[in-house]
């Protein structure tokens, strides 16, 4: 356990990574938040520094995981004229876990070679509770060196790694899933919305759902959260919607139509503008259910 590990963006994943490695016996030597405040405390519980710059975070690791926001930010922390990931980076891994548009990671593994190190993409299929106990289902996208290189780490964040590809398909394949995973969950809230307008019970509502075709992943892990308006997030209704547009730029570079992800796209943007970005993804219930729609729609 000689790697030294640094992480950049702690928020409720990388934090949470950030712990379960640590518990595992990984050095962290380095986290590294836009909230100084974070990175400090979450660098005290860990024993590791909280750096002042994202180079410093570089010198510091062999092995730094990135989960950041979207695709600017991923072009901040690698490509920042004053201040980068990749100054003194030689023979430095990068592990970027985000969900961010697939060229995005082509231009990161291409800028890191550049500079004497290594990328691979680490995209994630699952929350916040898997991040903290390393039952992740991870997809990787990159050289495939690289990731022999690191799949003791990766191995140890997830009960589920599998390797996608070269850069960029991993992200392709996690567009996917989630564009898939949002359209369950508007379909299920329109389903349970209109199950109450017409007096039903939404506990049997949701048993014969899970008995029927109208099973899915996202009635185990949102259909009781729509019912009850427990909305803590564990993957917000703002990412939602930025991953699906991620997907639908796909679609349109192929010529293809995806009305499902379009109008998926636009009830979680719906919620973003209704002031309810930052409730989890089963929040769209809040845009279904007739007695909870905001007023200002």
């Amino acid at each position: 356990m000689n790697t030294k590990i640094g992480f950049v963006g702690l928020g409720r994943m990388g934090a949470n990574m950030a712990r379960r490695l640590k518990d595992c016996g990984f050095p962290i030597a380095a986290v590294y938040d836009l909230h100084r405040e974070t990175a400090v405390s979450l660098a005290e519980e860990l024993g590791a520094v909280a750096s002042p710059t994202l180079a410093d975070v570089t010198a510091l690791s062999n092995v730094v995981i990135t989960v950041v926001t979207d695709d600017a930010a991923m072009r901040v922390i690698f490509g920042g004229s004053t201040d980068s990931l990749l100054h003194g980076a030689q023979g430095r891994t990068f592990i970027n876990c985000a969900t961010v548009s697939p060229a995005v990671h082509l231009e990161v593994e291409a800028a890191a070679e550049k500079a004497g190190a290594f990328a691979i993409e680490g995209c994630m299929a699952s929350s916040i509770t898997q991040a903290r106990e390393g039952s992740l289902y991870l997809m990787v996208g990159g050289r495939k060196s690289v990731f022999e290189g690191v799949k003791v780490i990766l191995e140890k964040l997830s009960t589920n790694v599998r390797y996608v590809g070269q850069a960029g398909e991993a992200a392709k394949l996690k567009a996917l899933v989630n564009m898939v995973m949002n359209i369950n969950t508007a379909g299920l809230a329109e389903g349970l919305g209109l199950a109450s307008a017409l007096g039903l019970d939404l506990s049997m509502v949701r048993e014969v759902f899970s008995q029927t075709g109208a099973a899915s992943r996202v009635l185990v892990t949102d259909g009781e959260d729509m019912q009850n308006r427990d909305h803590a997030c564990f993957f917000s209704a703002a990412h939602a919607a930025k991953d699906s547009a991620i997907a639908l730029q796909l679609g349109e570079a192929e010529g293809l139509q995806l009305p499902l992800a379009t109008a998926t796209k636009a009830q979680f943007q719906r919620m973003v503008a209704a002031g309810l970005g930052e409730l989890d993804k089963s929040g769209i219930a809040e845009l279904t259910f007739r007695e909870r729609i905001p007023k200002s729609r």
